[in-house]
C-alpha cells in the first residue's frame, strides 16, 4: 500500500483531468463564437475609422441618414403601440371567453408566425399595390386606382401584420397563467371593472407588456425582408444600409449606419429588461 496516492492527490488529478475535459468540451463553442461574432462585430466597429472618425456620427450629421433613421424609428415605436393594443384586446379575448371555433381562430390569427417578411410584403403588395384587389375595385368603380403599398401605410401595415401574432400569442399565454382569485377578490371588495384592469390586470400582465414591446420594436427595428419588397417610395434605415453596401460599396458608411441601428435597438432591449426588473421588485 505504500505506492498509493493519498486521498488529497488523487483528488488534485481527478480535479484537473474535469478542468481538461471541461476545456475540451468549451473550446469549440468559444472559438465559433470568436469567429462567427467577436471577430465580424469588432471589424465592423472598427471600419467607419477607416474613413475618420467623423463617420461615426454622419447618422447625426447627414439629413438624409438622420431622416431615415428618424422614419424607422417613429415607424417602429407606432407598430409597437398599436400591436401591443390590439394584440393585449385580442389576446386577453381569446384566453378568457370560450366559443366554437376558438382553436382555430387562434390558429389562424397565429399562421403569419410561419411567414417571412418578404411574403408579408408579397401580401401588402397584392391588396394595396398597383395590380391589387384595392386598385382593381377603385378603378373598375371610376376612382382610379389606389395604392398604399409602396409607402409609409404599406410598411406600417406590413409591419403590424407581422408583430401582431406574437402579441397575441404573448398576451393570450400571460392572460391564461393570471391568477383569477385577485379579480374576485377586487370585485368582492367592491371594484369596478376599470379598477380591476388597472390595479391587477395592468401589474399582471407589465411584464409580457415590457417584454413584448421590447421584441416588436427591434424586430420592426431591423426589419429587412418587408422593407425591401414595400419600401420604394419611403426610406428606413435597413434600406439605407443596403443600399450602402450594396450599391454603393460605401461599406464604412453601411458599417456606421449599423452600429446606429444596433446601438438604438439594445438601448430599448436593455431598458425593457431594466423596467422588467424593477416591476417584478416592485411586485
Amino acid at each position: 500500500m505504500s505506492g498509493a496516492l493519498p486521498v488529497s492527490a488523487r483528488a488534485g488529478y481527478a480535479g484537473a483531468a474535469k478542468a481538461r475535459w471541461q476545456l475540451a468540451c468549451i473550446a469549440p463553442a468559444v472559438a465559433f463564437f470568436a469567429a462567427f461574432w467577436l471577430l465580424p462585430i469588432a471589424r465592423l466597429i472598427a471600419l467607419p475609422a477607416d474613413k475618420g472618425w467623423q463617420t461615426y456620427f454622419v447618422v447625426l450629421t447627414e439629413a438624409k441618414y438622420l431622416t431615415s433613421l428618424l422614419n424607422t424609428l417613429l415607424l417602429s415605436l407606432a407598430v409597437t403601440a398599436l400591436t401591443l393594443v390590439l394584440g393585449a384586446a385580442v389576446g386577453i379575448y381569446l384566453a378568457r371567453t370560450r366559443f366554437i371555433g376558438r382553436r382555430v381562430l387562434t390558429s389562424l390569427l397565429t399562421l403569419p408566425l410561419s411567414f417571412p417578411g418578404v411574403i408579408i410584403g408579397f401580401f401588402v403588395i397584392l391588396l394595396g399595390g398597383r395590380q391589387g384587389a384595392i386598385a382593381t375595385l377603385a378603378d373598375s368603380l371610376g376612382l382610379g386606382r389606389w395604392t398604399f403599398a409602396y409607402g409609409l401605410l404599406g410598411l406600417f401595415l406590413a409591419y403590424l401584420y407581422f408583430s401582431l401574432p406574437r402579441a397575441i400569442a404573448s398576451y393570450a399565454a400571460a392572460a391564461e397563467a393570471m391568477d383569477r382569485a385577485l379579480e374576485e377578490a377586487a370585485r368582492s371588495l367592491g371594484a369596478s371593472r376599470w379598477h380591476i384592469i388597472r390595479d391587477v390586470w395592468l401589474p399582471e400582465l407589465a411584464p409580457t407588456t415590457l417584454a413584448c414591446g421590447a421584441i416588436v420594436f427591434a424586430t420592426a427595428m431591423g426589419a429587412f425582408g418587408t422593407a425591401f419588397t414595400l419600401a420604394s417610395k419611403f426610406e428606413v434605415i435597413p434600406i439605407t444600409i443596403y443600399n450602402e453596401f450594396t450599391n454603393y460599396a460605401n461599406f464604412a458608411l453601411a458599417a456606421s449606419l449599423s452600429i446606429t441601428l444596433g446601438l438604438v435597438t439594445w438601448a430599448a432591449l436593455a431598458l425593457a429588461r431594466r423596467l422588467g426588473g424593477t416591476a417584478a421588485l416592485g411586485a
